[in-house]
């Protein structure tokens, strides 16, 4: 004889009360209430963030005419589609990223590499090298079977040209040499020289302040950051740093807000209005970061360095970047955003324009309605589950090339020995004699106003 278990229920609990009332249900209809809701939540987020990591092909092209390094690109101001490319191979190549195409194209624009381009309005195009000259072109588009353009006009230097920037509004234009010169594009030799008194330096790039445009920053090769004001025509300010830096790059939201790409593998961003230390420090190159630049949004920026990969941070993390890197992408001189945030350009030694999604797994084409809004749910999903032990595992996680990550590792190891013997000092030491520094007051050596 076997005995069962049966569960009962009144029958009166599954029938209406009174005559004419509804029947009640025997189930919740609210699904946050389901048992189960989490759990079904929490996978689809595991696989909204496999989905990311699958589609994620961030190469878009490459846009070639170079035969020697690229050093220096620029956006055209106010075109999303417009950008220039100077190479070691004296040459300089006007782009147009939507068609993947050249505009313009100028061989033999300097003698030796091209140090510097930027755009002066129109279809005007600057241009200065290692030749000792500044040349002013005219980038309009053209066939490749016209004959080699002549320069508008010449600016003839003393020494040669690192970088140059032009004034967003007004026809000046600065360059960096042995001193930073402002140049008015009407005359043939600089209106004003800005030089700090005990300066000695070879300065490596200016760059004009976006809003605050009478400000310019420079960087030198006695590892210092200097700050211009053109209206009183002198250095104001200026910082002395444990290493040099080699690019710099103001933020287009924050106009107190410069980013130093440095030869000590980091990146620091300063505001101008307190420069003892910087307000965030970004980590994750194994090499000399070469070069740097913001979106347009202010929200992120863009960095490409010695160790061969491009990297987009977010504006405030200081780690865990997004990495870009192929197998035949050499040393990456310069990276730019594109106009409309979505794209980055990169330079590199192999003499290839590289375009790259700014976001690796983003379609590119006509999204409709429903994808566009399961896309949205997606990145809803995984900020919600972001601090989830696998979910957050696989967001983070970024294949890089073997010499990077070996390099990675050492780099890592010496870092904790040297604390571990910081440590050991500081034990060993009379109480008080030997304090710890934080990591943001040892970057700043001294200022000088």
């Amino acid at each position: 004889m076997v005995k069962i278990s049966v569960l009962q229920h009144a029958p009166s609990a599954h029938l209406p009360n009174r005559p004419g009332d509804p029947i009640p249900t025997s189930r919740n209809l609210d699904p946050l209430l389901h048992p189960f809701s989490r759990a079904r939540e929490r996978t689809r987020a595991l696989n909204a963030a496999k989905m990311e990591r699958i589609f994620a092909k961030p190469f878009v092209g490459s846009l070639g005419g170079h035969i020697d390094a690229v050093e220096v690109l620029s956006k055209k101001p106010g075109s999303v589609n417009t950008i220039a490319s100077g190479s070691w191979d004296g040459g300089v190549i006007v782009h147009n990223l939507s068609q993947r195409s050249r505009i313009c194209r100028i061989q033999g624009a300097h003698q030796g590499k091209v140090s510097g381009v930027c755009f002066a309005g129109g279809h005007r195009l600057l241009s200065c090298g290692v030749d000792s000259s500044v040349k002013l072109w005219d980038a309009s588009p053209q066939s490749d079977e016209v004959s080699q353009p002549k320069p508008l006009n010449v600016f003839p230097g003393k020494s040669a040209f690192n970088a140059i920037d032009h004034h967003r509004s007004d026809p000046l234009f600065a360059t960096a040499s042995t001193t930073v010169q402002i140049w008015d594009e009407t005359k043939s030799s600089a209106i004003s020289n800005l030089t700090f008194p005990t300066s000695t330096e070879t300065v490596t790039s200016v760059r004009f302040n976006l809003s605050e445009t009478s400000i310019l920053g420079s960087i030198g090769s006695d590892r210092t950051f200097t700050l211009y004001d053109i209206r009183t025509g002198k250095a104001e300010r200026r910082v002395i740093m444990q290493m040099r830096s080699n690019a710099l790059a103001w933020s287009p939201t924050f106009p107190t807000s410069v980013l130093l790409a440095s030869e000590d593998h980091n990146l620091y961003t300063f505001d101008v209005r307190q420069l003892t230390n910087p307000t965030q420090i970004y980590k994750g190159h194994v090499a000399a970061v070469m070069s740097c630049d913001w979106a347009p949004t202010g929200l992120e920026f863009v960095s490409g360095g010695w160790d061969r990969t491009v990297r987009i941070w977010k504006e405030g993390q200081g780690t865990n970047p997004e990495v870009y890197h192929t197998k035949r992408m050499q040393r990456v001189s310069s990276s730019l955003f594109s106009g409309d945030a979505r794209f980055v350009m990169t330079g590199s030694d192999d003499g290839n324009v590289r375009i790259w999604k700014a976001k690796a797994s983003e379609k590119l084409g006509i999204i409709t309605a429903r994808e566009r809004a399961a896309i949205e749910y997606r990145e809803t999903l995984k900020e919600r589950w972001k601090y989830d032990s696998e979910v957050g595992k696989i967001a983070r996680r970024r294949n890089i090339p073997k010499p990077v990550y070996q390099a990675a590792k050492l780099k890592r190891t010496m870092l904790d020995a040297r604390q571990v013997k910081e440590e050991r000092r500081r034990k060993h030491t009379r109480a008080g004699e030997s304090k710890p520094k934080a990591e943001r007051k040892k970057v700043v050596i001294t200022e000088q106003t």
